[in-house]
């Protein structure tokens, strides 16, 4: 059994030029090692807020680098060249529209303006696409949110089996669900 990866993509004009850290990249990575107890392998990219490149990048990493999950940060919001909710419904053949309505659920717990957030989620073949908000403190909110599920989700769809530490979060598989085969 090879062992699944992730793609992080982070959507920022700033800091595909250089002229702003992603924070955003770091934040997704650190809550997936705190996270994750089964191997994984990250593929992190960095992309300016331009819907063609966003929809390429999203390609590149499912259909070549066979994630099993790409996850990204930014471009979720209402501004012009906020386009990642956009791009993300260009590549994938099937919307799952209830992780953006759960993410914003919980992200009204913190800030009034979590309606204004687009976040969604969407399959591309055996690959889960999730938007997560740009601000670093709001990934993990809307990761605790919405994880649970995921694992499932990618068992679902025959992508790569993740497990996860239950004392940072209880993945729910029903019980019978199929174990891997190793």
């Amino acid at each position: 059994m090879s062992i699944p990866r992730i793609g992080i993509v982070t959507i920022s004009d700033r800091a595909s030029r250089g002229e702003y850290q992603d924070l955003g990249g770091p934040a997704i990575i650190e809550w997936l090692e705190k996270t994750l107890v089964s191997p994984w392998q990250a593929e992190s990219r960095i992309v300016p807020d331009e819907q063609h490149q966003i929809e390429r990048t999203l390609q590149e990493l499912a259909d070549q680098a066979r994630c099993s999950l790409i996850v990204t940060t930014g471009g979720t919001g209402p501004a012009l060249r906020d386009v990642t909710p956009e791009a993300t419904e260009a590549v994938c053949n099937k919307m799952l529209p209830g992780f953006g309505e759960l993410m914003r659920m919980a992200s009204l717990k913190f800030v009034p303006t979590a309606i204004l957030s687009r976040q969604t989620a969407g399959i591309r073949g055996h690959t889960l696409i999730v938007n997560l908000p740009g601000k670093p403190s709001a990934i993990a909110d809307c990761l605790n949110a919405v994880f649970p599920a995921i694992p499932y989700c990618i068992d679902l769809i025959e992508g790569g089996h993740l497990d996860t530490d239950p004392q940072h979060c209880v993945a729910f598989r029903p019980a019978h669900a199929k174990k891997p085969s190793i």
